[in-house]
């Protein structure tokens, strides 16, 4: 049964679409049928870190308002069969989306392919409800600092009270994510610790993605870090975190860059 993963949080530069590409990557890759979808109308994103950038002709309006059909805007990914993308609108706003109209699209696409992940715009406005409005289930990323996790709590209240799932009295599903993560600093007591974190907003936690210039670097050459080095720290927390979503269990551990030709850090437990 398909399921509609949102990807979201209430603070913007937390990694929302890096890692909406890098999940997406990580699952299609684990043999499912994915497809993302950017919800940033007007500041899309999500095609320039899939590298899709020149493919773009019709986007997410143009198929909620019948401009086009689903299957001439989908763009397939180069690198993998599995894994496609729905671009957003870089031209119109975000009042251009109609609820019906979303809901359509959702619905069609859950019938062509395993995963839809929503990358959503940060904040509590139309194109973040709009993206979480279908979900199934949520990943909230947060830094580990008090206003993004201040503002993650923010977002699961939001989850719980305006989606389909709240209206039909059903539980959602919700995760944390924890990005931009810097062991160093960490041991020095300068950012939050995941355990407080947790504390707070009470949700499950799906992975820590460690701070890392890899994310960077694949951004900057239209790849999610999945694909661009896979063996990567980052990429490796995103692989285990797709695990993680299907279901499997797997130890959370920071993965730390390995260092020389055979030294090899698996990574730091977490409690």
């Amino acid at each position: 049964m398909a399921k509609v993963l949102v990807v979201t949080s209430g603070k913007g530069g937390v990694g929302k679409t890096t890692s909406t590409a890098a999940l997406g990557a990580a699952l299609a890759r684990g043999g499912e049928n994915v497809v993302v979808v950017d919800f940033d109308v007007g500041l899309r994103n999500l095609d320039l870190i899939m590298g899709a950038e020149r493919r773009v002709v019709f986007d997410l309006i143009n198929v909620v308002n019948g401009d086009a059909k689903l299957s001439q805007a989908l763009i397939r990914d180069k690198r993998l069969d599995t894994l496609s993308l729905l671009p957003a609108s870089q031209t119109r706003d975000k009042d251009a989306l109609s609820t019906e109209g979303v809901d359509k699209v959702v619905a069609e696409l859950k019938e062509k392919f395993d995963w839809v992940v929503c990358d959503s715009p940060a904040g509590i406005e139309r194109g973040a409800l709009l993206a979480m409005r279908n979900a199934d289930v949520a990943v909230v990323v947060s830094n580990p600092e008090v206003s993004s996790v201040r503002d993650s709590d923010r977002i699961i209240g939001i989850l719980d009270s305006k989606t389909l799932r709240a209206e039909r009295g059903e539980r959602m599903e919700k995760h944390l994510l924890v990005t931009r993560y810097d062991p160093a600093r960490a041991s020095r007591n300068e950012m939050l610790k995941t355990e407080d974190m947790l504390e707070i907003l009470s949700i499950p936690l799906l992975g820590i993605i460690p701070e890392s210039e890899e994310v960077l670097r694949a951004s900057n050459i239209g790849a999610p870090v999945t694909l661009n080095n896979p063996s990567s720290a980052p990429a490796r927390a995103y692989f285990d975190a797709a695990r993680r979503l299907k279901g499997e269990t797997v130890e959370v551990v920071v993965p730390l860059e390995r260092q020389g030709l055979i030294g090899r850090l698996f990574g730091r437990r977490v409690a």
